[in-house]
């Protein structure tokens, strides 16, 4: 009934708010005298000339689009609960996400879930599959992550690993790096445990380029441990392309070059637990396959 009030207070004709509600005139008059009864007053004066909003009318039209908006809020959230898609969303990621593929994925799932919440908190890769088992999460964003019983994932991303160094750094002026040039560099990755399959990925890179690398571990908050570190001019840093792009960014004395000959690659994940099937994982997993379909996140395999 709210909603036909507004039609006619917004028309202040019975005939025009009809046509624009799709009923007939009798019906709609109807609905406003059922509204008026209810709340005992009239709203509207009607004459054989004109519709005019009664002082209870002026009140109800600025208080209705509110009441309105709660209603369908509550609407929706009343259809996610009732089709299995939770209101609330434990979503976890691995930081070098956290620039393109998290912002991505939380503005897709705004658009395609407006009545759910994501709840996004940062987890290192080897520690999502153990929080999913365990309930302290819904959905997991992991690099190249170990598989466990209990959890399913899917690859979402592949990219590659990108370098980035000071520009003081001997190897700023050279266009793409060759896995050789990184002989005798010292590369800065976080500690095995945090990621070991995309870790051991980067060292099997180097082994097959024939040498050992040197590698310096760091567990700070990765975009400020790295720039810090690699602020000094000798150590380079990789990451995933999509996380290296946005490190590198003008100011801060940090440049990115590709890693080439041959390229390597990083794969991100997305997970859920295995033994969920409400329809908010399927909600989310049709956002995020789609957020890759659009993107081209599984184009363009490094090394193919």
């Amino acid at each position: 009934m709210l909603r036909y009030f507004v039609a006619v207070a917004e028309e202040l004709h019975f005939g025009r708010a009809a046509t624009r509600l799709y009923i007939s005139q009798p019906s709609l008059s109807h609905q406003i005298r059922k509204l008026e009864e209810t709340l005992g007053t009239p709203l509207f004066v009607r004459s054989s000339r004109r519709v005019q909003l009664t002082a209870a009318g002026r009140t109800l039209i600025r208080e209705a689009p509110i009441a309105l908006a709660a209603l369908e809020q509550a609407v929706q959230l009343t259809r996610l609960a009732g089709s299995g898609i939770a209101t609330t969303i434990r979503l976890g990621y691995t930081p070098v996400t956290s620039f393109d593929t998290l912002t991505t994925l939380l503005d897709a799932l705004h658009e395609d879930h407006p009545g759910l919440t994501v709840a996004p908190r940062e987890v290192f890769s080897a520690e999502i599959p153990e929080r999913l088992c365990a309930g302290d999460l819904d959905i997991g964003l992991a690099l190249a992550p170990q598989p466990i019983d209990g959890v399913g994932g899917e690859i979402l991303r592949r990219e590659p690993v990108s370098a980035l160094l000071s520009t003081r750094h001997p190897l700023a002026g050279t266009p793409a790096i060759p896995v050789t040039a990184l002989r005798d560099q010292t590369l800065l990755l976080f500690p095995r445990r945090l990621a070991p399959t995309y870790y051991d990925g980067i060292v099997a890179a180097c082994h097959e380029a024939g040498f050992s690398p040197e590698i310096h571990a760091f567990e700070e908050p990765p975009v400020n441990a790295m720039l810090a570190r690699l602020s000094g001019g000798r150590e380079i840093g990789l990451a995933p392309a999509s996380f290296a792009e946005h490190a590198a960014k003008p100011g801060t004395g940090i440049v990115l070059r590709d890693i080439v000959d041959p390229p390597i690659p990083a794969e991100l994940s997305v997970l859920w637990p295995a033994n969920d099937p409400s329809l908010a994982i399927s909600g989310v997993l049709a956002t995020a396959r789609r957020c890759a379909e659009q993107n081209g996140w599984l184009r363009n395999h490094p090394g193919e």
